[in-house]
């Protein structure tokens, strides 16, 4: 019988993911194990139960993920998989590993170095709401102008539903002697934004400076534009905000309404789901996943419009796993 814990603080955001790769890892395996959950509040308790970050996993009381200038902590703890990329939760594979399985070859990815990690956006032969957050979590600002700039970006769109421009920019661009205009095309190219061939700020993920299906209304009465569903899911956990998203189902363009409250979420109608794919070609998210990461009023529409698009490969995810992947994916965006 091999024994799991999940020690984790209270309401911990990435505590459903590792709990859900957990059960992939080890589906239809011939292995006895048991799971349960430690809930840790103080750091007296973190050192004391081996916590260092929510989650952490002790397999048959050890973490296989300890790194030796890691602390016991009840802040959120993060992980990096093979190819550096940061998520809330071990990989599939690497939890395999974890529990001494030898993992299979469908998880075996594209050598990264063949391509640009920043320019991949879930493979179809892998779990699409995994690589969705690997991929983000690799499009990332790769120093302090660029993060300053990128949080200046994402403000601005929460303060006012649309892009800052290039001349509100400068003066935070100059304080790293830089400028703006070279800052906004190395967050492009590392798809962090987009921008146009003006060099004019077309998407911020979660943001969209052009009108989508999702709009997401915030408590101080701006309206924002996410770029797909579960980006309008994330926005909530990234600004600490309550938020209101109105949208449609994909196929039949009937109303959905989803109140978003960090990692929980209530919709009308009840039944709404999330489907998360993507084209089986490479390229940036915002043009071969986000088109195809939409919100269905029920399970049977989501897969009736995935049928209908071949070229398509994807899941069906429920609100809840879907608003737990936008909380991992974008939740700590805005962290220093």
């Amino acid at each position: 019988m091999m024994h799991l814990e999940i020690l984790q603080v209270p309401d911990c955001p990435n505590m459903p993911l590792l709990e859900q790769r957990i059960g992939q890892a080890l589906a239809g395996q011939p292995i006895q194990w048991e799971l349960r959950h430690v809930i840790v509040e103080d750091p007296r308790s973190a050192e004391l139960a081996g916590m260092t970050g929510s989650p952490t996993l002790l397999v048959d009381g050890r973490d296989p993920f300890a790194e030796t200038d890691q602390v016991p902590s009840v802040s959120c703890r993060l992980y990096r998989d093979a190819t550096g990329a940061v998520g809330g939760a071990p990989t599939v594979t690497a939890l395999r590993t974890a529990f001494g399985m030898d993992s299979p070859a469908t998880d075996v990815r594209v050598d990264s170095e063949s391509i640009n990690p920043a320019a991949r956006c879930c493979p179809a032969d892998s779990d699409p709401a995994a690589d969705l957050e690997a991929s983000r979590g690799r499009a990332t600002p790769t120093g302090p102008a660029e993060t300053a700039v990128h949080h200046a970006i994402l403000g601005g769109f929460a303060e006012r539903g649309t892009s800052p421009t290039i001349e509100y920019l400068e003066p935070i661009a100059r304080q790293f002697d830089s400028s703006a205009t070279a800052i906004l095309r190395s967050l492009h190219d590392a798809d962090v934004i987009r921008t146009n061939t003006s060099g004019q700020i077309q998407s911020a993920y979660p943001f969209s400076a052009s009108p989508t299906p999702h709009r997401v209304h915030l408590p101080s009465g701006v309206e924002v534009y996410a770029m797909c569903a579960i980006d309008a899911l994330g926005i909530s956990s990234m600004l600490g905000a309550d938020t209101t998203i109105t949208t449609s189902d994909a196929g039949d363009q009937a109303p959905i309404t989803i109140s978003v409250r960090g990692i929980h979420a209530h919709a009308q109608p009840a039944t709404a789901v999330v489907y998360v794919g993507s084209e089986a070609a490479q390229g940036p998210s915002a043009d071969i996943c986000c088109s195809h990461i939409n919100f269905f009023k029920d399970r049977a529409s989501g897969e009736a419009w995935a049928t209908a698009r071949p070229n398509v490969s994807g899941t069906v995810l429920d609100l809840d796993a879907a608003t737990n992947v936008g909380a991992a994916v974008f939740g700590t965006l805005l962290g220093t």
